[in-house]
């Protein structure tokens, strides 16, 4: 086994003493191995395998984000931003950050209730996600710092003057019963807020960025070792208990990608007329790839599609543009 990084790590144990640990990245024959070793004696030594095969990025995905959990539990590498962690000691950015790790850690339970029932309203009234109106970081936020004025509301990270010009009034309807505790301009939080835990609010981010990614790159391998094995996109559904649309969105992720989706489609469309997908082909040729609707139109009629299985005429456009888009771009 060939060892290709290799860093030590060192924190400061409840003892007083340092204690070190190992993170090393090994290959051997096209399978990379992420492990991390704890001690300094052959006695002592606890090793965990954090990561164990043939991706590259699932590799590195395994690697920061198992970096990012040590990290955040004190141990500091000798050979530093692993992580990217580059960050000024003031400025901006930093204050930016700090107000909403304060705001986290500082909510006011029954305040960020009252704000997330006002988002979940606005958000059916407004036929948006709830998130687009305003994120619960945002509303934790809020609930910590009460904000009393419009010009208070504003110094919000990430709220802007479009929130403001849309829901200001609406949000301060809320926050003003409620007593405000600290003070505007928020300035203080960087003096206030204990580094230690900032520092680790931090790296708990970036754990939660990396195991995001980890997710998705399982849910990328269960879905092409289903889409191999010959489940249908019904099947698929159910065993990765993804929405409709969001599962097309996938496979065609995966296409572009240059994931050979082509075994799916054709079982997918063996009980389509060969005459319906040429009609298809020749309507994505004339109306353009980009929307369907103008396709669905083209083929069947914008009065006949009234009451017909949309879902399932969509699914088949979409794949059949898969094979449209692959041709073009083999063509160029």
């Amino acid at each position: 086994m060939q060892v290709v990084f290799l860093n030590t790590f060192e924190k400061i144990g409840e003892n007083g003493l340092t204690e070190q640990a190992q993170l090393s990245i090994c290959e051997q024959n096209g399978v990379w191995s992420v492990i991390w070793t704890e001690g300094q004696s052959k006695k002592s030594d606890k090793q965990l395998i954090w990561f164990e095969g043939g991706s590259w990025e699932e590799m590195m995905t395994a690697f920061r984000h198992g970096t990012a959990v040590q990290m955040g539990e004190g141990y500091s590498p000798i050979i530093r931003d692993l992580l990217d962690d580059r960050r000024a000691n003031d400025g901006v950015g930093n204050l930016y950050s700090m107000v909403q790790c304060y705001g986290e850690l500082h909510a006011n339970q029954e305040l960020f209730e009252a704000l997330r029932e006002w988002r979940r309203a606005v958000a059916i009234a407004d036929k948006k996600s709830a998130y687009i109106v305003a994120t619960n970081r945002m509303l934790w936020m809020i609930s910590a710092f009460v904000p009393q004025q419009l010009d208070e509301l504003l110094q919000i990270p990430g709220w802007g003057e479009t929130k403001q010009a849309a829901y200001g009034e609406a949000v301060l309807q809320i926050t003003r019963a409620y007593e405000q505790s600290t003070s505007f301009p928020l300035n203080w939080v960087a003096e206030t807020l204990d580094p230690k835990v900032y520092t680790k609010w931090l790296f708990k981010l970036k754990e939660n960025k990396y195991k995001a990614q980890m997710d998705k790159q399982l849910e990328k391998r269960q879905l092409l070792s289903a889409i191999a094995d010959g489940v249908s996109l019904e099947e698929l559904q159910e065993k990765l208990e993804l929405p409709r649309r969001e599962l097309m969105e996938r496979i065609e992720k995966l296409e572009t990608e240059g994931y050979d989706m082509e075994p799916l489609i054709e079982r997918e469309l063996e009980k389509m007329p060969e005459a319906e997908q040429l009609l298809v082909w020749e309507a994505l040729h004339s109306e353009g790839d980009r929307y369907l609707k103008p396709v669905l139109f083209k083929v069947y009629g914008e009065e006949a599609v009234q009451g017909k299985p949309l879902d399932l005429l969509y699914d088949r456009l979409r794949l059949i543009r898969l094979r449209y888009r692959r041709t073009k771009a083999e063509a160029v």
